[in-house]
């Protein structure tokens, strides 16, 4: 039996230790793998696995396992409405390139007559395909900002200074849509326009004041137009109805004289085949007709006998409505 003390200094075997520091580190890198190797992806978005650092697969939303350093997972928002500021920026943004870092020299567009205004406007986009996007172009938000910034100021050269601001406005929109949309399908970015959208365009400062006096003017045009077609569209309908009416008044004047002409020519004949039987007695019949027309129009009646002699020639007949001056 070895005594205590020479066993104390008795030199310990490698192999077991080694083997010891082995389980160690394996335990270790198992409790690693399954407490750091999960992770949830949100309900708006997806994730793109890469193993060794080439593309794999597509991950839903939910928990999911990633082998550390062997695995790594990039979510992407693809349920997001994103945007990107041109002219101006606002507070929580959605990405590092919506807002604006130069806004005044961005805003400032030159029109197809040579002159100048002020174009803020937003690119709305979502991300449809998510390995187009982390591997397609890098940093796809910058190229769409170039993009999008490019195809405003064609699409705004090609019009006028009123355009811009006034009727065109849903035109330029459209336009810039469609193309922007055609370019980000070339270029590979994944993403795709939502609406391109013009805030408030207006025109520079130095201009205003004259900007605003011209579309007074305009409006004060539009007005007196506006107010010469209520006056002709009142006017013309009562115009026309009244010569319509007009027209309708002679048809049936003309019919009345026409029909009354008839009647008499009717009578004139019926009374020459009566007059033509009996002469004399129609002459006097007529004549009787005549006088009893005539005379209860009469205000007095003087009847003197033609065969009497030395009669007054002069009597003192009263005009009717005058007062009698003298007897």
């Amino acid at each position: 039996m070895q005594r205590p003390d020479i066993a104390e200094h008795l030199p310990i075997k490698p192999l077991p230790l080694i083997l010891g520091v082995i389980a160690c580190v394996g335990i270790v890198i198992t409790l690693f793998t399954l407490v750091f190797g999960f992770m949830t992806i949100p309900a708006n978005s997806v994730g793109v696995r890469t193993r060794f650092g080439a593309y794999h697969d597509i991950v839903n939303p939910g928990l999911t396992y990633a082998i550390p350093y062997v695995d790594e997972i990039h979510i992407v928002p693809t349920q997001r409405l994103q945007k990107l500021e041109f002219g101006f920026s606002t507070p929580g943004a959605t990405n590092l390139y919506q807002g604006d870092p130069q806004p005044e020299e961005t805003e400032t567009m030159i029109t197809g007559d040579l002159n100048t205004a002020l174009v803020p406007w937003v690119v709305q986009y979502r991300i449809t395909d998510p390995r187009m996007y982390l591997f397609g172009a890098r940093e796809p938000e910058k190229p769409l900002r170039d993009l999008s910034e490019s195809v405003m100021r064609e699409v705004i050269g090609d019009r006028t200074v009123d355009e811009v601001l006034t009727i065109g406005r849903h035109d330029i929109e459209t336009s810039t849509l469609k193309r922007l949309a055609d370019l980000c399908s070339q270029y590979d970015l994944g993403i795709q326009i939502q609406q391109v959208q013009l805030t408030s365009v207006r025109p520079p400062p130095a201009v205003q004041a004259a900007f605003n006096d011209v579309n007074q003017a305009q409006q004060e045009k539009q007005t007196a137009i506006n107010q010469a077609w209520a006056v002709y569209n009142d006017a013309v309908p009562n115009a026309r109805g009244q010569a319509k009416e007009r027209e309708k008044q002679a048809e049936a004047y003309a019919f009345r004289r026409v029909n009354e002409a008839k009647g008499e020519a009717q009578k004139f004949s019926l009374l020459l085949a009566e007059y033509r039987k009996a002469p004399e007695v129609t002459r006097r019949r007529l004549y009787l007709e005549a006088m009893q027309a005539i005379l209860p129009n009469l205000q007095k009646k003087i009847i003197v006998d033609d065969s009497l002699k030395n009669i007054l020639q002069t009597l003192p007949l009263q005009v009717p409505g005058e007062s009698r001056s003298s007897p």
